[in-house]
Order: structure tokens, then C-alpha cells, then sequence
């Protein structure tokens, strides 16, 4: 669940350290159970190492230390990270999973657990990035140093992180990771694996063949995310319980949850049987619940929701059966991920959430009700009817007789949790409709911003405009240089059928002009259909359609680099006023 832009930048001398420590022979010989030669072989090495009892029983969380939207330029302190162990103590944390060996991190972490003499345990990451050989080796040998520097701190080593996987944004083959695996297994004392998909783990169809890199570990890190699944596979698991009462749905969705775990889990388990590894044991290295949805998990996400999830997590550990250990993720938010943030057992102001807030009187707790009652869960969608009338307006002062309007006002919401744009009611300065304007202001991302009217709970049916004469019409007033988007979207997160239906519009295009005036709009519902494509995140939904019945935002303005053909943006204002459809 991370990823890294400039960890190639690190370090490529220490590529020198790795071939000294691996011509000293390292842990391999002092610990009497060398993990075999380099190369990929599929012999299994002649001994597992245990995982130690501190490893087993205690809590254990990933953590990373960055708590802004720019990690690259983020400097890391000693204070910072002592802040951030302590309040995880407080919490019952007594394993943390890192997941890289750098000088900037990993290293600054291990110090302050040592010089602060914190009860903290460690699981190793070394990152293994693409194509980056020296880079790779340069991070097997800063990691091999910290496990021996700090020995006592550090329990066990981790090879990589979802690097095998289909969808993986820094893949390997198999072969050289077994070897990179090896090489820090003969350097080394603690039990060694790679942190991966459980898909991988348990040889689904269309994964990479892991055997060589299962018999090179261990003890198994496999990843389970049945909340990202219901987003890119909604029928995988039963999340939506709608054969239980509303008043039962949440706690219902959250066993079913647990339960998809359970499936992957026992799917990787069956494989290590099959491979004579049965006595191999399986940790979850990655699982978690999002606090606040931010890739699509409306009806899912919420602090009460993960509360849930974790106590359950707890519950499977402690089973006959269960994991040897699960690693939660993650300790605190992590802005700087986007549309994968909110999975923090703390925000990213260090504020505790539900969770935890009954662990320790010193937190300052996340505002919010933590009442059971609280929890997200699935409420099925249902539109208001055709509308039939001539014009259905979105945003207007002025009424016309005989138009139809959201059955309820439109939500200004901006893309990434609303970090992207920020919407204002302005006094209007002639547009001709009333006395107010809506101003909305950019807040661009290194990929642009989008704002959109959300009427998401209550999706109108427009069908009855997508006819050669239907129209979208606005007003506009800016100087916001080049082109933007305009559109509309349809379907619901819930249902993994979010479609964008927005046109780039150039300045003279149907009107519009960028030159500080106001400027009526009109645009064919047919041009904005015909670039209409699934929403971010909904590559993989077959249910993600242009559907007219279900429209669940009837207006979007945006300005997406990828659309536009920009490489940033401007932060200038841009005022519209008397939004409708039309006939």
C-alpha cells in the first residue's frame, strides 16, 4: 500500500557495503540456517526460523512518519517520530512494520526507539524498487546493517512490499527477488520474508508463480483488503447485507468482511500445503478499514466501521487457526497517498480515532460520535422519477415557471476530500440571475482539481435530455487561463458505477471565453456523452456505464492535466451562476 518516487535517488554507493557484508559471510553462518545459494532455486532452505514470542504477541501496526501531501520534500525529525512512537505505545503498539531501510527513515526510527529506550519492536522493511539493481542493492545492504546494528530491536525482515503482484506499480520477477531474498537471508539472523498480495501467495490465475520465493522465506506477509475489493470487484463479498435490517447492516458487513479475509487467508494456506510447507507460519502484513472514504468507499468507511474491524482482526488473531500476527494498516493518515489516505488509527493531526480513544486519557480525541449506532453502511439509492420537465436547473437565483430541481441542494464537494477546489457564494456581478454567484477556486494537485454539485444520495433521472436537442447551460465569468472540463457524472460509489461525462472545453467553444466577462454557455448533451469514460478507480467495474437515469452529479467543472494537455494550473477563480439542462 506505498509506494516510493525518490528512494532510487538513495544511496547508490552503498552498493559497495553489500558486497562487503555478503563477502563476510553474514548471519546466515552465525545462525546455522542459511537460506541455500542465489539464483531462484526452488530448494527449500534446511530450517525455518521462528518468529520470536515478542513478534507473535504483540499489537502490531505499519507505520510511516510523513504527514504531509509532498513526502519527497517532507524532512523527517527525531521529535516527530518520538511523538508518533509514544502515542502508539499509549495505544498498545508493541510492533511497528516499516517499510524501507533508508538512512532519512528507517534508520532515524530505529535511533529513537534505541536512545528513548521505547518498548517497541520492529519488522524490517528493505524496498525493492523496478528496474533499479543498484538502488536495490545499495537498500539490501542498509538493511542487513540495521538488523544487525539493531538486533535486539528488530525481529524480523522484509523483502519488498506487493512487488509479485498483477496490478503492482514496482514489479520484479520472481527469480530475482528469490535472490535478493537469499542475499539478505546469508546476511542476517531474524526470519525473512516479502510482504505481498494474498492472491500471489495462494497462485491465483494470472499471478506471477511465487513458489521460488515462498521457499526462499520464512513465515508469510500476505495482504488482504476486502474494503479496496468491494470497490474494484463489488460482488466478490457481501458487503451491502441487504438481506438484514438496516439497524444490523453495518456489524453484518464488517463479519462478512472478516470473513472474505478468512477465505484469502485459508486460499494461501491451502498452497503452502500443497507445497510441503504446512508448518510455515502466515502473518497478515497488510490489512485495515478506512476511517473516511477516499477512493470510492461511501457506505464503507467510516472511524467506527474500522473500530469494528479491528476488534475483529483481534478476535481471528487469538482463534485456533488464525494468524500468527496482524499488522494493521496504518498507525496515521498519509496525505501524500491521495485517494489510498485515511486508513490511520490517528488522522494525520495526530488526533486518535475511535479505535483508540478509550486507550489513553492523554489523546486528544477525533471529533465525532463513536456511538455503534454511527457506523457506515449500505442504504440502497433510489431515484425521484423522470424528470419530465423542459428544464431542470442545478444552481439558480432567478425561478422559471414549470422547472424541476434537485430534490435536495446540491453538495459542493472537491475532488481528494474536497483538498482540491474550494467553493464560495459570491455576490453575483451581472450574470443576470439574481443576487448570488457560486466561485469556485482552484487548489491543484500535480494532476489538477475537479469540483463538482453532488446530489448523491438522491440521483435524478435525466434521460428524458439525452436527445440531440438536450443541453447543458451555464454561466461564466473568469480569466482562468487555457481549457477546462465541464460535464456531469453518473451512478454511485456504492455501486462501483461512477461514470465521467465531461468535455474539454476551449476557449471559444460554445460560447465560453476566458476573458474576465460574463459568458452564457450551451452545450449538446451529446458532445459531453460522447467523452464520457468510467471514473478514477472504476477501470475494473463492469456496472461503471453511462447511465441517465442515475445522475448523481449534475454538474462537474474540473480541469484534469491528463484532459487538458497542462502541466499545472491556476488558482485563479472561476464564478458560474444559472446552471440547467434543458431540452
Amino acid at each position: 500500500m506505498t509506494n516510493s518516487l525518490t528512494r532510487i535517488k538513495q544511496g547508490a554507493s552503498m552498493v559497495l557495503l553489500a558486497m562487503s557484508l555478503l563477502a563476510c559471510g553474514g548471519g546466515g553462518g552465525a545462525g546455522g540456517d542459511v537460506g541455500g545459494g542465489g539464483g531462484g532455486t526452488d530448494n527449500q532452505q534446511t530450517q525455518l526460523r521462528s518468529l520470536p514470542q515478542a513478534f507473535t504477541q504483540r499489537e502490531a501496526v505499519a507505520y510511516s512518519p510523513y504527514r504531509t501531501s509532498n513526502r519527497d520534500a517532507e524532512v523527517i525529525t527525531k521529535d516527530m517520530i518520538e511523538q508518533d512512537l509514544r502515542l502508539l505505545l499509549k495505544a498498545g503498539i508493541g510492533l511497528i512494520r516499516l517499510f524501507d531501510s533508508s538512512d532519512a527513515v528507517g534508520k532515524k526510527i530505529l535511533e529513537v526507539i534505541t536512545e528513548k529506550n521505547l518498548d517497541l519492536k520492529v519488522m524490517l522493511g528493505l524496498w525493492i524498487a523496478s528496474n533499479a539493481d543498484s538502488f536495490n542493492q545499495a537498500e539490501i545492504a542498509r538493511g542487513i546493517a540495521l538488523a544487525r546494528d539493531f538486533r535486539s530491536t528488530v525481529l524480523a525482515v522484509s523483502v519488498g512490499n506487493e512487488t509479485l503482484v498483477s496490478w503492482t506499480a514496482h514489479p520484479q520477477q520472481a527469480a530475482q527477488l528469490t535472490t535478493y531474498i537469499q542475499t539478505v537471508r546469508n546476511g542476517v539472523t531474524q526470519p525473512v520474508t516479502t510482504d505481498e498480495n494474498w492472491a500471489v501467495l495462494a497462485k491465483e490465475t494470472g499471478q506471477q508463480d511465487a513458489t521460488s520465493v515462498i521457499r526462499a522465506i520464512d513465515f508469510v506477509a500476505l495482504h488482504t483488503y476486502p474494503l479496496i475489493d468491494s470497490v474494484y470487484n463489488p460482488t466478490l463479498w457481501d458487503w451491502r447485507q441487504t438481506s438484514v435490517a438496516a439497524n444490523l447492516r453495518a456489524s453484518a458487513m464488517m463479519d462478512s468482511a472478516i470473513n472474505r479475509a478468512k477465505i484469502e487467508f485459508n486460499a494461501v494456506k491451502t498452497n503452502l500445503n500443497s507445497l510441503g510447507l504446512s508448518a510455515m507460519p502466515i502473518v497478515v502484513g497488510e490489512t485495515g478499514w478506512k476511517a473516511v472514504p477516499s477512493g470510492n468507499e461511501t457506505q464503507r468507511a467510516h472511524p467506527v466501521n474500522q473500530k469494528m474491524y479491528w476488534e475483529r482482526l483481534k478476535a481471528w488473531k487469538q482463534s485456533l487457526g488464525g494468524p500468527s500476527n496482524v499488522v494493521l494498516f496504518a498507525a496515521f493518515d498519509e496525505p501524500w497517498k491521495g485517494s489510498d489516505d485515511k486508513w490511520g488509527l490517528f488522522n494525520v493531526d495526530r488526533q486518535a480515532r475511535c479505535a483508540v480513544q478509550g486507550l489513553s486519557s492523554d489523546f486528544v480525541a477525533e471529533a465525532g460520535s463513536c456511538d455503534a449506532s454511527q457506523a457506515a453502511y449500505y442504504v440502497p439509492v433510489q431515484n425521484n422519477g423522470t424528470v419530465s420537465a423542459a428544464r431542470y436547473t442545478v444552481y439558480a437565483d432567478v425561478a422559471v415557471t414549470g422547472e424541476a430541481k434537485p430534490s435536495v441542494t446540491p453538495a459542493m464537494n472537491a475532488w481528494d476530500n474536497g483538498a482540491t477546489s474550494v467553493a464560495a457564494v459570491v455576490a453575483n456581478t451581472g450574470s443576470g440571475d439574481g443576487a448570488n454567484a457560486m466561485q469556485i477556486t482552484p487548489r491543484p494537485k500535480d494532476w489538477g482539481w475537479g469540483m463538482t454539485f453532488e446530489i448523491n444520495n438522491n440521483p435524478e433521472d435525466l434521460s428524458q435530455f439525452n436527445t440531440d436537442s438536450g443541453r447543458l447551460n451555464f454561466s461564466i465569468k473568469t480569466t482562468y487561463p487555457g481549457k477546462i472540463e465541464v460535464g456531469f457524472l453518473t451512478g454511485t460509489a456504492a455501486d462501483s458505477s461512477l461514470y465521467d461525462v465531461y468535455l474539454v472545453l476551449n476557449p471559444g467553444d460554445h460560447g465560453y471565453r476566458n476573458n474576465g466577462e460574463w459568458q452564457q454557455v450551451s452545450i449538446p448533451i451529446s458532445l459531453i456523452r460522447a467523452a464520457g469514460a468510467p471514473a478514477f478507480g472504476m477501470g475494473n467495474s463492469s456496472a461503471a456505464v453511462l447511465d441517465m437515469t442515475k445522475v448523481t452529479n449534475p454538474f462537474v467543472i474540473a480541469d484534469r492535466f491528463v484532459k487538458t494537455g497542462k502541466t499545472s494550473s491556476s488558482q485563479i477563480p472561476i464564478v458560474v451562476d444559472a446552471i440547467y439542462w434543458s431540452k
